[in-house]
C-alpha cells in the first residue's frame, strides 16, 4: 500500500484529536493529498466541526483551481450555516476566521454583540450583562460555532465555559489560564494577546474583564449551553 492510501485510510479511521497532524502530510503531498481532502470533506460535508473547518480553510487559503472549483461547486458560503433570528449578517467574521485574522475577527464579533444588543450598545460600543441575556440562542450559536469550526476546537465561547466550570467556575483562574492574566497583571491589549493558534485553549475571543465579570458571567450563563 502506498504512502498516500495509508494517510487516507488513516484519515478516515483515526480519532479526530488526531487528524489534525495528518492533513498537513497531505498538503505536503499536493494535488493528491488535496484531493484525499477534498473526497473527504465531500463525503463529511453534513459534519461542521474543527476538522471539517480545517480542512475547509486549507482548501480555500490554498486556492489551486480544482480546490477552487470543488469549493465553489458544493461550500459556496463555507461550511457553517450563518443563522440569525435578528437577521445580522455573519459572513465577514467567517472570512476572517477562515483566514485566520484572529485580531481583526476578535474586534468584529465585539461588534456583533453590539448589533445583537441593539442600537444603545452600537453607539456605546460594549454590551451590558441584561442585554447578554437576552441574546438570542441562534445567534450566539452561530458566533460561537464559527469560532470552533476555523480554529481546530481552541477558541469560542464553549471553550472558555468548559474551562471555567473545570476550574470551580473560578474566575481568576480561569484569566491566568486563558492568559488575560499573570499574577496581578492584566495582559496588555492588543499587543500581549496571541493571535494565533499557538494561544491557550480559550485565549479568544475576548471579553474586558475590567468592566467586572458580569458580561462574562451572563454569557456562561445563557441557555444556549443547555441545547
Amino acid at each position: 500500500m502506498n504512502d498516500l492510501l495509508i494517510l487516507k485510510d488513516k484519515l478516515n479511521q483515526i480519532p479526530d484529536k488526531n487528524k489534525i497532524p495528518l492533513i498537513g502530510e497531505l498538503i505536503d503531498q499536493g494535488e493528491d493529498g488535496y484531493q484525499i481532502l477534498r473526497d473527504f470533506l465531500f463525503n463529511n460535508k453534513d459534519q461542521v466541526n474543527p476538522i471539517t473547518g480545517k480542512i475547509y480553510q486549507v482548501l480555500k487559503n490554498n486556492n489551486t483551481e480544482e480546490n477552487k472549483k470543488f469549493l465553489n461547486l458544493y461550500f459556496s458560503k463555507g461550511i457553517v450555516t450563518l443563522l440569525s433570528e435578528k437577521n445580522i449578517d455573519y459572513s465577514e467574521l467567517q472570512r476572517l476566521l477562515i483566514e485566520q485574522k484572529y485580531q481583526e475577527a476578535d474586534i468584529l464579533t465585539r461588534e456583533k454583540l453590539c448589533e445583537l444588543a441593539g442600537e444603545t450598545a452600537i453607539k456605546r460600543k460594549w454590551v451590558y450583562f441584561t442585554e447578554v441575556e437576552k441574546f438570542p440562542v441562534t445567534d450566539l450559536t452561530t458566533i460561537d460555532l464559527l469560532w470552533q469550526v476555523y480554529s481546530e476546537g481552541k477558541f469560542g465561547y464553549k471553550i472558555q465555559r468548559q474551562m471555567w466550570l473545570s476550574l470551580g467556575k473560578d474566575y481568576n483562574q480561569l484569566w491566568t489560564q486563558l492568559k488575560w492574566k499573570s499574577g496581578n497583571k492584566w495582559t496588555k491589549y492588543p499587543q500581549e494577546f496571541i493571535w494565533d493558534l499557538s494561544a491557550p485553549n480559550g485565549h479568544l475571543p475576548l471579553s474586558n474583564q475590567l468592566r467586572g465579570v458580569r458580561v462574562i458571567n451572563a454569557l456562561f450563563s445563557h441557555p444556549v449551553w443547555n441545547n
